[in-house]
């Protein structure tokens, strides 16, 4: 069975890897795996870490475009590559709009598609842009939902998928991790070992303009108040966030602002940090299974597992919720205490090989 596996973005490499390399090793399955490059250096980045080498490479991302362009764009070089790999099984995940366009052109072509991580809801087509509309979307042309929790199983219950078409697997960034965090990892960057960690990464379009100078006055003052913290922020090179975060915060001393992170030092950063300050989804779910707190800079999230375990509070793009949660944490041990408790809601490092045998099943 022809087995193609989708990946356009880095969390999208992190979250595949694990599938893909649990497939290569069944000699039922013939992988072949499909880069659209949504994120060019930080997707090959995170391909060479695991060894993984695209099959297929459409090199889509064009400065500037729009995502009435690049879905075009995507759906039309998807559709020339399904036409001539003709694959009978396609997987891709997450909520991207590689995601989307692949799930539309497997659909024209009756290919069978398997969403991984299916399932996720805020039920607000705004927040997050677009991506809560890419995974709804998405999961209306789904064969196979791989749903990550029982939470997100229940999300699609609701909207009508069938429970025979669910399988709850865990979330396979938890995999991801665990191979990775096993590993004696460098992060590359000098910091003072005296000081703690908090680890900030902040990159979403929703929060682009002036709720993202909100997180950086946020941070500045944080840092000014704290001499005996410091913050570390791998900068997001999109210029809506690069340009502000070097214009307000590159003067504190105690910021370390640096490029974006490769996926191995962006792990030993997590496993060294006291605090993480968030809008990342990925981050969510990592963080929690190392026992670190998270502050995530959003109103709403599609992951509320670890938000109802207390492990993760949402403080949105605002000032006050940011600076005074922050500082809680820093002041107070029970506080801390009570979100630093190493629980992992989103999966025990198995999620791959339960989607390895929903996939056996079919091919039997």
């Amino acid at each position: 069975m022809k087995i193609m596996c989708t990946v356009g973005t880095r969390p999208e490499a992190i979250k595949m890897a694990p599938v893909i390399l649990a497939l290569k090793e069944q000699s039922w399955a013939e992988v072949r795996v499909l880069a659209t490059a949504q994120h060019r250096h930080m997707l090959d980045q995170v391909m060479s870490f695991f060894g993984i080498v695209p099959d297929i490479d459409l090199n889509i991302m064009k400065p500037n475009q729009t995502l009435t362009e690049l879905t075009a764009r995507l759906l039309l070089e998807l559709d020339k590559v399904l036409l001539e790999e003709k694959p009978d099984v396609v997987l891709a995940q997450g909520d991207t709009t590689t995601v989307f366009a692949m799930s539309l052109a497997c659909f024209y072509r009756r290919i069978p598609f398997g969403h991984v991580e299916a399932g996720l809801r805020t039920w607000d087509m705004q927040n997050p842009f677009p991506e809560e509309a890419n995974r709804v979307l998405a999961g209306r042309l789904t064969k196979w939902h791989f749903a990550p929790t029982q939470s997100s199983k229940n999300n699609l219950l609701r909207e009508g998928i069938a429970n025979q078409d669910i399988t709850v697997t865990g979330n396979t960034v938890i995999d991801a991790l665990l191979m990775t965090a096993a590993k004696d990892l460098t992060l590359g960057i000098e910091l003072d070992d005296s000081k703690r960690l908090i680890l900030v990464t902040s990159h979403r379009r929703e929060n682009f303009g002036a709720p993202f100078k909100n997180i950086c006055r946020a941070l500045k003052t944080l840092a000014e108040r704290n001499q005996d913290v410091q913050i570390l922020y791998p900068v997001h090179p999109n210029p809506n966030v690069k340009d502000i975060a070097y214009e307000m915060l590159s003067e504190v001393p105690n910021i370390i602002l640096c490029d974006p992170l490769d996926y191995s030092p962006f792990i030993a950063a997590m496993k060294k940090s006291y605090l993480i300050i968030s809008d990342s989804g990925g981050v969510q779910e990592e963080a929690p299974a190392l026992g670190i707190p998270v502050l995530v800079l959003r109103d709403e999230t599609e992951r509320p597992e670890a938000v109802d375990m207390g492990v993760v509070k949402l403080v949105g793009p605002n000032y006050d919720l940011i600076l005074n949660e922050a500082q809680r944490l820093l002041d107070d041990p029970q506080a801390y205490k009570a979100m630093a408790r190493g629980v992992s809601p989103y999966g025990d490092g198995k999620g791959a090989q339960r989607i390895v045998e929903v996939l056996k099943e079919f091919c039997a």
